[in-house]
């Protein structure tokens, strides 16, 4: 028996009961081989993705008519591209983890990747919940945005073999299309514990050393050799406080022009380009009587900022290893490496979002601690509800909120603003943190947002029998309206929702809730008519009308 394969196996009794109600609700599995094989998927997409429980669920959409497709998740849209993730899983009983991944598993993702991302293509009796992401996918194609594919083989066993790859190979996909193994090794590899990383880091030149604040700071130059090494030896253990996950060498714009630089006759010029990298360490020492050319050795060494660079850097120098190449000597990066002790991590986290703010990132573990956040924990507690800023690997209970479901649910019912609510989530806790988590903003609007919010995102997920196609894409938009239909029926203002009715409130919503519900998806049919007139609306279109909010003018005019 293969040891990680048993640690996997035993793992998965957890994820069972974590994800049983869901699965039975919303899939109708709830015991034997198809819960397990359910189970390994889940694990699979959190594990990989980093997400949060409700999240990874959410991009389950195995069952009849998926396609060969277990699992798909698609990101925002940034530089004109958007990302797509695929997972196929094989599970087996035989724990000896021998088994390759089959050639007809990779050929069913072959066919999946062609027929998803070509609208015009026919996709058959495709399940609803596939079906919504693959729309989902198709219309941002159709605005003229670039799918980056990663296609993600599972299983407990062994990579596929060598017919596997010649499927691969003769589908010609290029490099829009990248495929990866996942077993148990590598997931045993991502969730054991991050042990502290000692290293010595050689650096090229001069360097500047300096006291701050009780701290120290250590700002030079690093051959990207070095970094490649860096990177060889210790991998995913230097990431453990970076907020980036790694995009890929191809079909990332900014991943790819370093790989052009390093690879170009003027590799000199990689340190002009390059924003350089940010690391923290408890403790650095180094030859002060040298004038350069410092070897500092680090203690618990940690890259906050430049993930992405080292990843590529080390890419790089995998496929010109493949060549008989190396990294060439001349190119170099610029370091900051801060010396802050372990009682620090506060300001680790301040460094952390300051050096990455630039660019679009989940911004929601570096808000935790934000005096907003604990005001409004501290508001939500006292109303019976518990708030939970932080990330935490444990099913949600009824009582509970999520700071994301809170972000959403309030930019899309009380700021009306459901199409950034659902596709703007990674500026939920960037650009539109002031505009959510405003001043105004208590702990009674945001619970009683949540509570209609869930509603709707209920029959999202499960669609009752008289629901249309159309609930499936606009759960925010009938948020909207129900919390729009609340404030008029009980005859108060926004700023008039706190805690001394929240109590009459939320009475309301256990007693009317679904019958607003109802009302509210019929809002949303009026407008859909308003918009398009009585011509047939096709899948397509209800995914691209609902992500660009062309509805919301219409909703205005909606009375309530």
């Amino acid at each position: 028996m293969n040891i990680n394969a048993s640690i996997i196996d035993q793992r998965l009794a957890g994820v069972q009961d974590k994800i049983k109600e869901r699965a039975t609700e919303e899939f109708g599995i709830s015991d034997g081989d198809r819960l397990r094989s359910l189970a390994f998927i889940y694990l699979c997409v959190e594990t990989m993705l980093d997400l949060d429980v409700d999240e990874a669920f959410d991009c389950l959409t195995d069952g009849g008519g998926d396609f060969g497709v277990d699992a798909l998740h698609i990101t925002e849209e940034m530089d004109g591209e958007f990302g797509v993730t695929l997972f196929q899983g094989k599970y087996k009983k035989n724990l000896e983890g021998n088994s390759n991944f089959e050639q007809n598993s990779i050929e069913a993702m072959v066919n999946a990747i062609r027929h998803i991302f070509d609208p015009s293509a026919d996709l058959g009796a495709i399940n609803d919940r596939l079906r919504v992401k693959v729309e989902q996918a198709r219309s941002l194609i159709r605005d003229g945005l670039i799918p980056r594919v990663r296609a993600i083989a599972c299983n407990n066993g062994l990579k596929w073999n060598m017919d596997g790859q010649q499927s691969i190979d003769r589908a010609v996909l290029g490099d829009q299309v990248t495929w990866e193994h996942v077993n148990h090794d590598i997931l045993i590899g991502i969730l054991q514990s991050i042990k502290p990383v000692d290293e010595t880091l050689r650096l090229t030149g001069k360097a500047m050393v300096e006291d701050m604040n009780y701290s120290r700071v250590c700002v030079g130059r690093m051959p990207v050799a070095e970094v490649a090494a860096l990177m060889k030896n210790h991998g995913e253990k230097l990431l453990e406080r970076n907020i980036r996950r790694y995009l890929g060498l191809h079909g990332n714009r900014v991943n790819e022009g370093i790989r052009a630089t390093l690879s170009s006759n003027t590799p000199e010029n990689f340190y002009f380009f390059n924003n350089g990298i940010t690391l923290v360490c408890d403790k650095f020492t180094y030859n002060a009587l040298q004038q350069g050319d410092f070897q500092i050795k680090v203690k618990n060494l940690q890259i906050v900022n430049g993930g992405q660079s080292c990843m590529t850097i080390l890419k790089t120098a995998e496929e010109l290893e493949k060549n008989g190449q190396t990294l060439p000597a001349q190119a170099s990066v610029l370091i900051r490496l801060y010396e802050l002790n372990s009682d620090n991590d506060d300001v680790v986290l301040q460094i952390t979002h300051a050096t990455n703010s630039q660019n679009p990132v989940d911004l929601k573990d570096l808000r935790a601690n934000d005096a907003r956040q604990q005001q409004l924990e501290q508001s939500i507690q006292n109303l019976g509800y518990s708030y939970r800023r932080k990330r935490m690997d444990a099913t949600t209970k009824a009582t509970d909120i999520t700071t994301g479901a809170a972000a959403e649910a309030v930019l899309a019912i009380w700021r009306r603003a459901p199409h950034q609510a659902k596709f703007l989530t990674r500026e939920h806790f960037g650009k539109l943190y002031d505009t959510i988590f405003s001043e105004s903003l208590n702990g009674a609007q945001v619970v009683i947002a949540a509570l209609l919010y869930r509603i709707a995102e209920n029959h999202r997920r499960r669609p009752h029998g008289d629901d249309p196609l159309f609930v499936r894409y606009a759960s925010c938009f009938i948020a909207m309206q129900m919390g729009k239909r609340l404030l008029k029926a009980l005859d108060i203002k926004l700023n008039g929702l706190d805690h001394r009715n929240f109590a009459q409130v939320r009475q309301w919503i256990e007693e009317q809730g679904e019958a607003v519900f109802v009302v509210s998806r019929q809002d949303i049919d009026t407008a859909l008519k308003a918009l398009y007139g009585n011509q047939e609306i096709s899948v397509q279109q209800l995914s691209a009308t609902f992500r660009r909010g062309d509805l919301i003018g219409k909703l205005d005019q909606v009375e309530v």
